[in-house]
């Protein structure tokens, strides 16, 4: 499996509605970050779907390197960049 692309070093923090889907880049390419434009496209990679359970801010993973995908989980601090 390929690596995806380090997108940011740090989450983005995103005010999500209740009851909306989000669509998590996870290949790192897109230029729409934290969501998903396409990028992806020929690759082994595809969009993560999050549906917000509250509206909130939740924080999305910029290192494309969470275990919880499509949230932060602190990897990020783990990555030499």
């Amino acid at each position: 499996m390929h690596k995806p692309d380090i997108a940011a070093k740090s989450p983005f923090a995103v005010a999500v509605e209740a009851g909306k889907d989000y669509f998590w880049c996870s290949c790192g390419k897109s230029k729409g970050q934290p969501f998903c434009d396409g990028s992806h496209k020929g690759s082994s990679f595809s969009p993560v779907k999050f549906t917000a359970s509250e509206t909130t801010t939740v924080y999305f993973c910029g290192c494309k390197h969470s275990k919880n995908g499509p949230l932060c989980d602190g990897s990020h601090k783990l990555l030499s960049l």
